[in-house]
């Protein structure tokens, strides 16, 4: 790599990222007065640190690339200062390696362009939301967990998991398999940390599942995986998939769950 290569990553990357918006926004759109004796159009270090809060010699050694320490509200006062977008803003804090405060999980349900892709698929599929609801399924997978989905006002997953008597009978192997979904649920919670109904989720089964409520405790983490999924159905026998987990585009708090069937 020469030096002249762009980095992709690190403080470097993250100094120039900054430094390129910077150039990009006008005096005029913050409220600042212009002058047509300005070098450039955009905006001097000095101002924009100003604007955020911070000081000027620490702004430039960020924008120098110097590996310092930067705070989520450090960079969020900087994002806003520079007008960023919803993408640009996502990239600053990835650059940076800090996790931004507003990626929270949306209340907004899916709409119907995406609960359509669902419906098309030609194997058992559905979508979840952070706390693992259930938002829309297609028929097979409405054929395969017959008596829960198309019956509960309000399918959840982990509830279907722990309080409902068919869980046990047609998830194969289901001790092992709710432990794993248990370790799967708390790793994913990290994501959501402040979301209220993440947490009414857990208290909820932690007071109604003895199960849940020990597994819960260890503390366990795993990483959410596709892989062999086994099912005893009351009418076509024993079911074997290949799970598969998809992340719609602008739907950062929703999941797409498809069950591929084994050949």
């Amino acid at each position: 790599m020469t030096d002249n290569a762009e980095s992709l990553s690190g403080p470097k990357a993250l100094g120039t990222f900054l430094r390129t918006h910077r150039e990009r926004v006008t005096p005029e759109m913050v409220g600042l007065p212009g002058s047509s004796r300005r070098r450039t159009s955009g905006l001097r270090r000095e101002e924009l640190a100003q604007i955020s809060g911070i000081s000027a010699t620490w702004y430039t050694w960020i924008e120098q690339g110097r590996d310092v320490s930067i705070s989520a509200a450090t960079l969020d006062r900087l994002a806003k200062a520079l007008r960023m977008e919803s993408a640009a803003r996502e990239y600053l804090f990835s650059l940076a390696s800090v996790k931004d405060p507003r990626m929270l999980p949306s209340s907004g349900a899916p709409d119907a362009g995406l609960k359509d892709c669902v419906s098309q698929l030609t194997c058992p599929g559905y979508l979840l939301d952070s706390a693992w609801n259930v938002l829309a399924w297609n028929p097979q997978a409405g054929a395969l967990f017959g008596g829960w989905l198309g019956v509960d006002e309000h399918p959840n997953l982990l509830e279907f998991m722990f309080l409902h008597p068919l869980a046990r009978r047609l998830v194969t192997n289901w001790p092992e398999r709710a432990k794993r979904v248990v370790a799967e649920f708390r790793a994913e919670t990290s994501h959501y940390a402040h979301s209220e109904a993440v947490r009414q989720s857990v208290i909820n089964l932690r007071e109604r599942s003895h199960e849940f409520n020990q597994w819960w405790s260890q503390q366990e983490v795993l990483a959410r995986e596709g892989g062999e999924r086994r099912f005893h159905h009351p009418l076509q026998g024993e079911i074997c998939y290949r799970q598969q987990t998809f992340f719609p585009a602008g739907y950062a708090e929703c999941k797409l769950v498809i069950l591929v069937p084994e050949t």
